[in-house]
């Protein structure tokens, strides 16, 4: 793509590059620029993950150039990648960053290596039918709730920056559009793999490998061990998901990251009461990506990590059946991390197997008063849990159990504290953001961002964001970010 943008004089703004994903094949990517936009204007620069990637001079007044894609900074080099993946079970066999260009990748001050994408920044050979923009409301979307992710303690992609462009992008009518820079320790994703296993590409696939286990798992020996470690990472994730309420809402395997963090905040949403089956994004329709659907479907995507991997075998046929046993050892992977993570939850440090069925019991209570999930945790610790049921008798039953459990406990306050937020982002208080910066207002996207950086802290200024919605404030759906 030819590169029209403007001379920008020197630039104070210096990103310490180290590029390592450029250097592999052509085949593994397209080199692209990103599009130029009208009129950049900058909503949010997150100074602490600067620092943390090394970047200096965030007094540049080309910031808003930059974030947009109308400047690229020394030693980008930027490029869309490719993957493929499976889409509601359905197989893609060609996806890749159709909106997103990879600038490049910094070793941080914690020497971490990370990737800088911006995401809304134009076509790519990627895009298909697609204009490659993104609009102003899923950018702030992500924003928000990657950083709120952060401080909760989730492994997760992050925002940088998040620029206006100035023009206008049309999805069902014309919406302000908007650009996001997205942070990784890496954008591979299950589908990065399944791409060139897909096309028989032994020699491709034996390359990625070696660079992922190299990036991310520096232990790994072989497909079987990577796997492994791969699959310890993402049921931790969703271990961690459920306690929280969290519903990524379009897990697809080219939505599931090889590092192990959360990627992709589509029409993602936190649970405000408690159903098992909740289900909020508008494309699933069938309820393949619900809240309790997540720790199978993760499960699946692993399974199809390992079909990828098959080929790289000695003898593919004969490692169906051990790369079948190994991940039929997901399930209980995940048992054992929702257990230490719900235990914390109601004050247990080392649960048994008995411990799970007071935590069931719970739930149960929880999902038949349709009690607020975030509430009634943080409320175990502050004694308003009660009055989340409509009906308390079976409650309070349950609590004579819970207290006699917990009273064996050393510090069972303590380890509640740091395992039930006070809040949470709200998805009628994202929306509310949201309309707000339509309008011009940005006030209430920095006040969230504020009041979510410290969630497990009592927050007298921001009580009305611990309230569920009203019944006339309820989200029935969230969306795409496309």
């Amino acid at each position: 793509m030819q590169d029209h943008r403007p001379y920008i004089g020197d630039m104070t703004l210096q990103i310490p590059f180290d590029n390592s994903y450029a250097t592999l094949p052509d085949g593994f990517f397209a080199r692209v620029t990103p599009e130029p936009v009208k009129a950049p204007s900058l909503i949010a620069i997150n100074a602490p993950l600067a620092h943390d990637l090394g970047i200096d001079g965030l007094d540049d007044p080309n910031l808003a150039d930059v974030f947009a894609g109308n400047a690229l900074p020394e030693g980008a080099s930027p490029l869309a990648q490719l993957y493929a993946g499976h889409q509601f079970g359905q197989y893609n066999p060609q996806l890749g960053d159709g909106r997103a260009v990879l600038l490049g990748e910094t070793v941080g001050t914690d020497g971490i290596r990370r990737d800088i994408q911006l995401k809304g920044s134009g076509r790519t050979p990627y895009s298909r039918m697609g204009d490659g923009r993104a609009w102003l409301g899923p950018v702030l979307r992500e924003y928000v709730v990657s950083e709120a992710m952060h401080a909760l303690g989730v492994p997760t992609t992050r925002a940088l920056a998040a620029v206006r462009t100035g023009e206008r992008v049309v999805r069902e009518q014309p919406l302000p559009g908007a650009v996001l820079t997205r942070v990784a320790q890496s954008h591979l994703r299950v589908g990065t793999f399944q791409v060139f296993a897909a096309r028989g590409d032994t020699k491709a696939l034996q390359t990625l490998f070696d660079y992922a286990v190299a990036r991310h798992y520096p232990d790994a020996t072989d497909p079987a061990t990577f796997l492994n470690a791969v699959m310890q990472r993402q049921a931790a994730l969703v271990a961690h998901w459920l306690s929280l309420g969290f519903i990524h809402g379009v897990m697809n395997t080219d939505n599931c990251s090889i590092s192990g963090e959360t990627i992709d905040y589509g029409p993602c949403a936190f649970m405000d009461s408690y159903h098992p089956e909740t289900v909020y994004s508008s494309i699933d329709r069938f309820g393949r990506y619900s809240y309790a659907a997540q720790a199978d479907i993760i499960v699946w995507n692993m399974a199809q990590l390992a079909t990828a991997l098959l080929s790289l075998m000695p003898d593919p046929e004969a490692a169906v059946e051990p790369f079948t046993a190994q991940i039929h050892t997901m399930p209980e992977m995940i048992r054992r991390a929702w257990l230490t993570r719900f235990a914390a939850k109601i004050g247990i440090a080392d649960p048994t197997p008995e411990d799970a069925r007071l935590i069931t019991d719970l739930l149960t209570l929880m999902e038949i008063s349709e009690a607020d999930f975030t509430n009634t945790f943080r409320g175990l610790i502050e004694g308003t849990a009660r009055d989340q049921f409509s009906d308390p008798t079976g409650f309070d039953q349950w609590t004579e159990a819970w207290k006699t459990r917990i009273a064996r406990e050393e510090s069972p306050q303590e380890l509640m504290r740091a395992a039930n937020p006070v809040l949470i982002p709200r998805n009628h208080r994202i929306e509310d953001m949201i309309a707000s910066a339509v309008a011009g207002d940005d006030a209430p996207f920095h006040r969230l961002n504020s009041a979510y950086a410290a969630p497990y802290a009592d927050h007298p200024d921001h009580a009305d964001l611990r309230q569920p919605p009203k019944p006339d404030e309820v989200v029935q759906a969230t969306f795409c970010g496309t």
